[in-house]
Order: structure tokens, then sequence, then C-alpha cells
């Protein structure tokens, strides 16, 4: 009987052609965004105490408008009870979906503290205010600090005036945010008529309202550093009703 070998085969190697149809990194390859994009997951930027933090905060969507009398009066007592442990807002304004802040902190940890801790502020009183429970940020916070006087002005103008930009109202003082407390105008500003309380008498486009009849307590609190308090006049004097945030605004970083 002869052996039988046992000898391994060689396996056959058949060419594969490359795939060209998906796959890999391309323009145009991977999941397709919906909605807002978010912000990517970059370095966060350097907190100096010495410099104040543009903030922006956006709610998830499909919650109703923050400039609703029942929010923003929620959000209002939240913002005036975030100012603790040597963390200060001293300007914002709150849009449909979103608020902007300037912020100051005396060390950075004191200041990004302070942040996490006014995002979870606005968020129960959102819930408080409309009887519900679940996320209310959409996304991360942005922040940016405001190194140069035009830098912090620009930055003013931009939060003060933001409902310029999304509602597109005429010239006036935003009755959601920190306006009406602050006295760096170039002259006392009518409130304007978007979203004022029925206690308000209408006069035209805009609306005059006894101060203290309206605008009760501050929600911010002075600033301390040179840059919020003094710097930023010196890059174009008080602020302007007619001045509209563009393209030249700050862009917040993430963190």
């Amino acid at each position: 009987m002869r052996g039988i070998k046992s000898g391994r085969r060689r396996q056959l190697r058949l060419p594969l052609e490359v795939a060209r149809t998906w796959g890999g990194a391309r323009k145009g390859a991977g999941r397709r965004p919906r909605g807002r994009p978010s912000m990517p997951h970059e370095t966060r930027a350097k907190v100096d105490p010495r410099y104040p933090l543009q903030v922006t905060i956006r709610a998830k969507p499909g919650l109703p408008s923050l400039r609703s009398a029942r929010v923003f009066g929620a959000l209002q007592r939240a913002i005036g009870r975030a100012s603790v442990d040597r963390f200060r807002v001293i300007h914002f304004s709150i849009q449909q979906d979103h608020g902007h802040f300037i912020v100051e902190g005396d060390e950075a940890r004191r200041a990004r503290g302070g942040m996490h801790g006014l995002a979870i502020r606005l968020a129960l009183a959102v819930n408080r205010a409309l009887g519900r429970r679940g996320k209310v940020v959409g996304d991360r916070y942005h922040v940016r600090p405001l190194t140069t006087p035009r830098q912090m002005r620009v930055s003013m103008v931009y939060v003060l005036l933001n409902f310029r930009k999304h509602l597109h109202a005429p010239g006036g003082i935003d009755p959601r945010s920190s306006g009406p407390h602050f006295s760096g105008w170039h002259r006392r500003p009518r409130l304007e008529s978007a979203d004022v309380p029925s206690a308000a008498v209408p006069i035209g486009p805009a609306v005059r309202v006894a101060p203290r009849m309206w605008m009760g307590p501050a929600a911010t609190v002075a600033p301390r550093t040179w840059m919020a308090a003094v710097g930023w006049r010196r890059a174009g004097g008080p602020l302007k009703l007619e001045e509209r945030p563009g393209a030249a605004s700050p862009r917040p970083h993430p963190t």
C-alpha cells in the first residue's frame, strides 16, 4: 500500500478589487447631521480671572420659548441666584431657545464651577416653570474669554442687543435681558414692545415703562474686572441703541 502524502496545500490567492462605493475618509462620508450641528470636542479655552467670559447656553429642541413670561420669570430668578462663591453674572439676554451671558470668576475653578452651576440652575428653573422633567440644555455650553476692550464691547452689544438679530427688532432695550439695569447706554432707551409684560403701555413701536414698576430687582451684579468695568468704554464709548450684533461679534469656543 502506497503512503499518503500529507503535505500542506498551497492556498490560491485571488485579487480583490478595492471598494469604491462607500466607506473611508472622503467628503460627504459618515452619518448625515440632524438639526443644528453640535460643537466639536476641542481643547477648552484657558480661563484667566482677569478677563470676563462670554457664555452661550442652548436649550434642546422642542421646548416652549424661553422668552415667555412664565419661563423667563423663572430664569431671571435663577440667574439672580447664580452669582455666588466668587462667581458673577454681569450681563445676560434670553432668546427663544438659548441664553447669552457675560460672567466673571475670581479664580479659574470658580469660573468653571460657576458656569456649570448656572447651566444647572437654568435647567431646573425651566423644568419647574413648565412642570416637566428631563433634559433642558441641548449641548455643552460655549465660552470665550474677552481679552481686549474691543472684544468686551462687541460682546456686550452681542449679548444685550441680541434680540435685534433674532427678532429683527428696531433699536431699543430688550426686556428679556439685563439691559434695563445697564447704566452704560449712550442715552436711556425705551423698552422694545416685543415680549413686554402686560403692565407696559404701548406707545407706537416701543413702550415706556416706569422703571421700578417693571424692572424689579437686578439679576446681575456689578463687574469687578477692569475689562468689564472700564476697558470696554475705551473701544467706542457707551453702547448705542442703533448698534446691531454682526459677524464681528466674538465667536465662542466649546468647553
